[in-house]
């Protein structure tokens, strides 16, 4: 398959330089079969891998550009202070966003690579068109959830993250995905596999509603991607693109100017940069 695209999109994209230079190939062409036919042989095998290289460096220049990490969740989730965190180590006090925060963030692995970290706003008449104006970019998504008020919060955050997962799978170059349950340092905070399985529960009735409800696509539009498989009860694993979960504390567990626990944030970010 990867081998019959790659002709198509050779076909595709070069067929007015082909027409340009056809004349003087041909012209190669004869004199080269005129002289020595392995020479020719030669001559297009050195120019296959030569395509070859120049498609492999394309593609990978186009997911290279895709720098940005997404932090996104309701409001209250402690987005913006992890943020603060991850790029000054530090405590902040941070306030409701109703706009976009970004900065570059030095990654802590040995390439020493750096990413885009973009905070944006939770507010619900906010979240969507920032998301939107921000997906195509998108190397990774971090989810932020308040772990200690999960529990009532739990069908709003169901909506947003279906929202965000299908606009996902959308993307040509789906971007890596992480649940941050955030605030752990809270007694009464839920763990992330507890976590994991209601929302598996609450996307699962999500995705049964939404698929009954009446259709307003017109006949040319794409119909939304799908979350999971038809007839089973949805689980993370099966989506196209690999769902991940940590724990964190962008607060720390000890007032305001302890350190944060958000070393298997850290590490998610040095794995996927």
């Amino acid at each position: 398959m990867a081998s019959a695209d790659s002709r198509r999109m050779g076909n595709d994209g070069g067929g007015s330089v082909g027409g340009t230079f056809q004349p003087y190939l041909d012209s190669l062409r004869q004199e080269l079969q005129q002289r020595d036919p392995t020479l020719l042989s030669v001559v297009v095998a050195l120019l296959a891998v030569l395509l070859t290289l120049v498609l492999w460096k394309f593609i990978r220049s186009r997911r290279s550009s895709q720098r940005a990490v997404l932090l996104v969740g309701l409001c209250d989730s402690g987005k913006t202070l992890l943020f603060v965190r991850l790029l000054t180590g530090l405590y902040r006090d941070t306030q409701t966003s109703i706009t976009d925060s970004s900065a570059a963030y030095r990654v802590n692995n040995s390439r020493g690579t750096n990413l885009t970290l973009i905070d944006l706003p939770g507010h619900e008449s906010l979240r969507l068109q920032f998301l939107e104006r921000f997906k195509a970019s998108a190397r990774a998504v971090v989810f932020v959830v308040d772990s200690a008020a999960f529990q009532r919060e739990v069908k709003d955050v169901a909506e947003f993250l279906y929202q965000v997962l299908v606009d996902s799978m959308s993307l040509k170059n789906a971007p890596s995905f992480l649940i941050a349950c955030n605030k752990q340092d809270i007694t009464m905070a839920k763990s992330a596999k507890l976590i994991q399985q209601q929302l598996e529960k609450e996307l699962n009735t999500l995705r049964v509603t939404r698929s009954a409800a009446p259709s307003t696509l017109d006949s040319s539009s794409a119909a939304p991607a799908q979350l999971g498989k038809k007839g089973k009860e949805f689980e993370f694993s099966q989506l196209p693109l690999k769902v991940e979960f940590v724990e964190c504390s962008a607060k720390g567990g000890r007032g305001d100017a302890s350190s944060a626990d958000i070393q298997d944030l850290e590490k998610w970010l040095a794995k996927i940069a």
